[in-house]
């Protein structure tokens, strides 16, 4: 007797209809990466976002929901940095809800910018700041208001998301040399993985369009250095 071999009954060639279920689970995956990949491709074009963050040596940007520092120069430079534009311009920030509530209420919004708060709650007040339910939807708010300039400025999440899907162009890096701040509990996501490269201190200025402090710079004993990173590829 001739030998054939054994087909199962889950194989294809024996069962037609399992042909079919494969192929149209093999769809349903194909499509959901698709989708995956369309989303990720309309962000990219939609905006380029500025990521503009304080860090220690070891990605370090939080303790306990709050700041581990307090630097009044360097958060000037946040100030000035995201809200210049031009004349007849604004600039638009982009941060979660727990950023946003760690802002004291008498800054918040943070004038004169347009500001975008991350929640999954639609309802949720932000008094004169503007909620949006995603990361994709905020892009598009500050986009619609004709934003000069997009900063993502927190916290961590959101950080990350929009390492991940490629929307961060450049990252204004202040870099908190010492002390470690080890207490630091959030932290964001680790970047120089070859494509990124630092600037130039020139680059830096140019591009913030105003004099920025060179080299390591000191503030009630902290070491720290402003920093402008770009992707390289």
């Amino acid at each position: 007797m001739p030998w054939y071999p054994r087909i199962a009954d889950n194989d294809t060639l024996a069962n037609p209809l399992r042909l079919i279920e494969v192929v149209d689970a093999s769809l349903v995956v194909s499509s959901k990466c698709f989708l995956v990949y369309l989303r990720s491709s309309m962000l990219k074009s939609m905006s380029s976002l500025t990521l503009i963050v304080a860090a220690t040596k070891s990605n370090g940007i939080g303790h306990n929901s709050k700041l581990p520092w307090r630097l009044p120069k360097e958060m000037a430079y946040f100030a000035r940095v995201t809200s210049n534009a031009p004349s007849g311009a604004c600039n638009a920030v982009i941060m979660g809800r727990n950023t946003w509530e760690s802002i004291p209420a008498k800054f918040r919004p943070l004038k004169n910018r347009v500001n975008v708060i991350v929640s999954r709650n639609a309802s949720f007040d932000a008094g004169s700041g503007s909620v949006a339910t995603s990361l994709q939807a905020a892009v598009e708010r500050a986009q619609s208001l004709g934003a000069h300039k997009t900063f993502m400025i927190g916290g961590a999440s959101l950080y990350a998301e929009s390492l991940a899907l490629g929307l961060v162009d450049r990252i204004l890096l202040t870099r908190i040399l010492s002390p470690e701040f080890a207490e630091c509990d959030v932290f964001m996501p680790e970047f120089r993985d070859g494509s990124w490269v630092r600037t130039g201190h020139d680059a830096l200025q140019e591009w913030v369009e105003f004099d920025v402090a060179e080299g390591v710079q000191e503030e009630s004993g902290v070491l720290y250095e402003f920093q402008m990173w770009v992707r390289s590829s």
